[in-house]
């Protein structure tokens, strides 16, 4: 499956930008402290509960997204493979679920760029294995989802 990600396609791609307050330092860190993207990361209304965090090229994330719905409460498990992590510019990862063969996962890239009156500009590029999958999972909200994430870095620096 590597070689489906050797050349982006931008039909294939989902990009999110967010602003920040922040230097690009303390945003960066927040991505590699476990505990604190137990805090913030995830669609609102979702909690996640840690089952392994080994933030770290060639490490994995592995942990559930946990909500209520209907009154039944529902886990998404998700992994999170680091390929690539350089200091305060980049994180490159594998993203889909715990199943190592699972055809959905996708490639996200995170970038800080540091703007000079000392904010942070945000970008999460993810790749989807097709362009089908890619409308697939804009149509269950991945977009909306995905600001909501970033919407709750924003809150968790600013708390």
């Amino acid at each position: 499956m590597a070689n489906l990600f050797e050349t982006w396609s931008l039909d294939r791609e989902i990009v999110l930008v967010k602003l920040l307050n922040h230097p690009r330092d303390k945003v960066f860190a927040a991505w590699m402290d476990p505990k604190a993207l137990a805090e913030w990361y995830g669609p609102a209304g979702l909690s996640i509960e840690n089952h392994e965090a080994d933030i770290r090229e060639g490490g994995v994330w592995r942990f559930d997204m946990v909500g209520v719905f209907e009154g039944q409460e529902q886990r998404f498990p998700n992994l999170m493979r680091f390929l690539e992590i350089v200091p305060n510019e980049r994180i490159v990862m594998d993203y889909g679920t715990p199943d190592p063969n699972d055809p959905d996962r996708f490639r996200t890239t995170v970038t800080f760029d540091e703007q000079a009156d000392g904010k942070t500009v945000l970008t999460m590029r993810q790749l989807h294995p097709s362009p089908e999958r890619r409308q697939i999972v804009i149509g269950f909200g991945a977009v909306e989802y995905g600001l909501q994430t970033l919407d709750g870095l924003a809150a968790w620096l600013d708390g």
